[in-house]
């Protein structure tokens, strides 16, 4: 009896121990919707006001209105909607040739493109906007888009995968006469589902966030996407944090949707990628 009740103990405490912590993870994302419908003088009041005393909807139609934001989640979504897919693509194709094929120098190959992982993004972030200078992609889709087209993570997690594919099934399809592109297309893309969903939503998360390299190739509100149009509301002397926060919520809801969508691969797609070697 003594030994159930110790049980009960632990197990209770670590129910409270988790919802301290989802608590704790939950209050920014309250104090980012509330904040969105509050009056500017609300905004800076000390002590907080975490209930507003009227909800002002209007600060998502200003939103709208002082910024060009439809634009902004215009150019978001077109680059997000080209990244995703492309990525997908060559990372599954690059990870298909790495994990069923043996060639030589194939281990190095694949350990180049794990080491530019490790390489920090503001590296190369003047070196690839020289490059989009010289291509005269400066304020276009195209420089937007171009960095996410190869993706080294991606590579990583489809090879991983793709390990898991028997070979005896790429054997059989080409005994029936499937040539190497129909086994990649037919075979083993449709047995990797959860790795594609849950790098979908990785990529999907990483360009629709993106803020750095948006801000250095972009100049005009027909090419800014929405992180960049969020900073506009904050200049040197004055913050208008209720519209801020207003843009916030605009960029979490469609992270918040594809991630309830594709949870269930996301999250196998997290575990399977960690233990698998």
């Amino acid at each position: 009896m003594a030994v159930y009740w110790r049980e009960k103990k632990s197990i209770a405490l670590v129910y409270i121990m988790l919802s301290i912590l989802s608590i704790a993870m939950i209050i920014p994302f309250y104090w980012m919707l509330v904040t969105s419908v509050k009056k500017p003088s609300e905004v800076i009041t000390y002590p907080p006001v975490w209930f507003p005393s009227k909800i002002q909807w209007n600060n998502f139609r200003r939103l709208f209105q002082q910024a060009e934001f439809g634009k902004f989640f215009r150019n978001s979504s077109i680059v997000t909607a080209c990244a995703v897919p492309m990525v997908l693509f060559t990372s599954s194709l690059a990870g298909f040739i790495f994990a069923k094929y043996r060639f030589r120098g194939n281990n190095v190959l694949f350990l180049i493109v794990l080491s530019s992982m490790m390489v920090p993004f503001a590296v190369v972030m003047i070196p690839l906007y020289i490059e989009m200078t010289l291509f005269n992609w400066i304020d276009t889709f195209y420089a937007l888009i171009a960095p996410w087209t190869v993706n080294a993570f991606g590579i990583f997690l489809m090879r991983q995968f793709m390990f898991e594919v028997p070979e005896s099934l790429m054997d059989a399809a080409r005994i029936d006469g499937c040539s190497e592109f129909q086994i990649y297309w037919r075979i083993i893309l449709p047995n990797i589902k959860a790795a594609l969903s849950a790098l979908s939503i990785f990529i999907f998360l990483w360009s629709w966030d993106s803020f750095l390299w948006p801000l250095v190739v972009t100049s005009s509100s027909n090419t800014k996407t929405l992180p960049v149009g969020v900073a506009m509301f904050s200049n040197q002397w004055w913050t208008q944090y209720n519209l801020v926060m207003a843009g916030a919520v605009v960029i979490v809801l469609p992270v918040l949707i594809v991630f309830l969508m594709l949870q269930r691969h996301f999250i196998q797609g997290i575990v399977l990628s960690g233990l698998k070697v």
